[in-house]
């Protein structure tokens, strides 16, 4: 079985458990994802399912367009691969839902985090400010980036003002506080990354060990 589903972020809310503890969690539309491919290792040298969300109705390439017919679905949206391990019971055409989280407790998510632009070094690098007194005029400048006489040059990798935001990040062993398999929600403690109504890939976790304190 697989390990992984595509989802949206909805938006973030907050709940309240039975022992009326305050929960602050992201609401994620985890599916249901449609197979379009399925790759063994025989023909493709791994094993791998390529999964569809969101039926994407126009501006549809022809060579993709057959892509999906030969899979008896419509275009998707979005494309993802994940990797399974051992034999794999889907086929092309079958759907999978939130229901594959049943039971599990943690989970790692991946997306695009929201993009911030050009910023300086202050908020892309958390840099301090300088002095704002006496005519100062270095209140929020990056300052020296380079050496005098040795080595002669800006190093590389010197945090500077850039581009922030809109990276591929991966937060993990976010706990599944609730599923609802009917409507195929799930929703997670804490936050995710990107904006609402982005994309995002729901991976199972391992268990977690908790160590146990030395008396």
């Amino acid at each position: 079985m697989i390990d992984s589903l595509i989802g949206k972020k909805i938006s973030m809310t907050q709940i309240f458990t039975d022992e009326g503890r305050l929960v602050p969690v992201t609401v994620v539309h985890a599916g249901p994802c449609a197979v379009v491919q399925v790759k063994d290792a025989e023909k493709h040298g791994y094993q791998a399912v390529q999964l569809g969300f969101e039926e994407k109705r126009k501006n549809v390439s022809k060579p993709l367009m057959g892509h999906f017919e030969k899979s008896g679905i419509k275009p998707m949206r979005v494309l993802r691969e994940v990797r399974v391990d051992g034999k794999c019971e889907l086929k092309p055409g079958d759907m999978v839902g939130a229901d594959i989280f049943e039971g599990v407790r943690f989970v790692h998510v991946t997306g695009i985090t929201k993009g911030k632009g050009f910023q300086g070094t202050v908020k892309r690098h958390h840099k301090t400010r300088g002095p704002e007194s006496h005519g100062s005029m270095n209140v929020r400048q990056p300052g020296a980036i380079g050496s005098s006489a040795f080595p002669s040059r800006v190093m590389k990798g010197m945090r500077m003002a850039g581009h922030m935001g809109h990276v591929r990040c991966t937060v993990k062993n976010l706990e599944v506080v609730k599923i609802d398999k009917g409507s195929n929600l799930i929703l997670l403690k804490g936050s995710v990354p990107g904006p609402n109504g982005g994309h995002i890939l729901i991976r199972k976790a391992k268990e977690k060990k908790i160590k146990a304190h030395k008396k």
